[in-house]
């Protein structure tokens, strides 16, 4: 006799708490943002900070979320999904942790291997975790009826988490703690987790081990592993060099590429294009009159130095992005800035609206960072921002860096001319040929350039460079783009260069 009610069917109880099911989804979400920001920073010193780079690092980490998503929905329909949520984090955690390593002693080793391990150690970790979200899916149905709202609630999650990890990255760890401490850190803490899920579901199993010894080692190799670098800023891979053959001197190193010299006299310039635009300098400032000055860019306040030592009494204010290269600056100069040096750690292109008008004699702009270029910086907007904070007779000064056929010289050259009366372009006579590539100055003005006199006192001081101006600027800079806010195609114009140039 039938029992009513007896062919209800009991409800299902899905196999993984919902608690549990959104902290994995989340974290597992967030872990593949911080893996894809800190793996920017860490192979910038290698390819720059750059387009490129970004677009390169962007593509392989959506194209790991797709193939991890993918393949882990397909795998938890064949495969029972409990035992594969720990294997995930935990492998997952081991790449994490020994990617420092993996990377670093690519690029010390066979170079051209440094592309194939940058790849695999985004891919892999990015696949491995985006997978976990739809296994943890699989194990949160229970009825056709709830799968919209299942599925929707923890996508949702997902992308809480994403946006969580990219917040917390860009704003808070990357700021404080170096490169190799947050790839270790997330690895030891997605091993944690694969542990805990292991414990979890009674099957603590051999691999929750093995992974624990992978990781000890990734991270103990990635503690060891020669970085280059003495500080990890926010920018930069940051170092400081002594001068085997000048006592007095150091080299601060940006991204593998020597960026400043500081000698105890702040008059000996080591670097020849620095030298070019203290020529400028003393060409268009003769007499030792103090100046107002302002600086985008601060290295370690080579100009600033410079112009405080021979013009007593200038103003010099400079705008540097990165504080962790004003602490290094502040740390070569023991804390002794020049006298009317203000350091402000700030992006410049902002600064430059808070300019005064008519109120400076010169500016100098000497942005690049590392391998890569401050492109906004560069732009026509930006230089008739500097024109007009400048004085009737002031002078801009522009370091720029360039090979290969200098496309981007040429543009910077050409837009530079867009916006002043006056412009001159100055290098050695190998690279104005078009013979070699490295450093050229750009010298722009509303009044007459004395060039000769710029190339006297650069002959004085053993450089044998030359300039191009008037028509004979134009006839070099040819087609070349005007560079604007709106069109700066300023990575795929630049050629890279070595990293002994200067």
């Amino acid at each position: 006799m039938d029992v009513p009610g007896t062919d209800v069917p009991r409800p299902v109880r899905p196999e993984l708490g919902a608690w549990p099911a959104a902290a994995l989804v989340f974290g597992s979400s967030a872990a593949v943002l911080v893996v894809e920001l800190v793996a920017l920073r860490l192979l910038a010193p290698h390819f720059g900070l750059t387009l490129e780079t970004s677009t390169m690092v962007i593509g392989l980490a959506l194209t790991a979320i797709a193939a991890g998503t993918w393949a882990g929905g397909w795998i938890a329909d064949r495969v029972p999904p409990r035992g594969l949520i720990g294997p995930l984090l935990g492998v997952s955690g081991a790449v994490v942790a020994a990617t420092p390593v993996l990377v670093r002693g690519a690029a010390a080793g066979a170079g051209d291997l440094l592309v194939l391990v940058a790849a695999l150690t985004i891919l892999v970790p990015g696949a491995l975790l985006s997978a976990v979200s739809p296994v943890v899916i699989k194990l949160r149905l229970t009825s056709l009826d709830e799968t919209g709202s299942t599925v929707g609630r923890l996508s949702g999650l997902g992308t809480v988490g994403s946006i969580f990890g990219t917040v917390l990255t860009g704003f808070v760890l990357i700021s404080r703690v170096p490169v190799s401490g947050i790839l270790v850190g997330l690895g030891v803490l997605l091993l944690t987790t694969s542990v805990l899920v292991h414990l979890a579901s009674r099957r603590p199993g051999r691999g929750a081990t093995a992974l624990g010894a992978v990781v000890l080692l990734g991270g103990l190799g990635a503690a060891f592993a020669p970085s280059g670098c003495d500080t990890e800023t926010t920018y930069h891979c940051l170092a400081v060099d002594a001068d085997p053959d000048r006592p007095s001197g150091r080299t601060l190193v940006l991204d593998g590429l020597r960026h400043s010299y500081v000698d105890d006299d702040p008059t000996y310039l080591e670097f020849p294009y620095v030298q070019a635009m203290a020529s400028v300098i003393d060409t268009a400032y003769a007499g030792g009159d103090p100046i107002d000055a302002y600086y985008l860019g601060a290295g370690a306040l080579t100009l600033p130095r410079y112009v405080a030592a021979t013009r007593a009494g200038s103003d010099n204010r400079v705008s540097e992005i990165d504080g962790g290269v004003v602490d290094a600056a502040a740390e070569l100069l023991g804390d002794d800035f020049p006298d009317g040096t203000e350091v402000r750690v700030e992006d410049g292109r902002l600064a430059i609206d808070d300019l005064a008008p008519d109120s400076l004699d010169l500016v100098v702009g000497d942005a690049f960072g590392g391998v890569s270029v401050a492109w906004h910086l560069a732009t026509r907007e930006a230089l008739a921002g500097l024109d007009a904070a400048l004085e009737e007779d002031g002078v801009y000064l522009a370091n720029v860096i360039d090979h290969g056929p200098l496309d981007f010289a040429r543009a910077y050259a050409r837009t530079t001319a867009e916006v002043f009366d006056e412009v001159a372009l100055l290098a050695t006579p190998e690279v104005l040929a078009g013979e070699d590539g490295g450093n050229l100055v750009i010298v722009a003005s509303r009044a007459p350039l004395d060039v000769e006199a710029v190339l006297g006192s650069g002959g004085r001081r053993g450089l044998g460079w030359a300039a191009l101006s008037g028509a004979e600027l134009d006839r070099w800079v040819g087609d070349a783009p005007v560079l604007t806010d709106d069109h700066a195609p300023v990575d795929q114009l630049l050629t890279p260069y070595s990293r002994e140039s200067a």
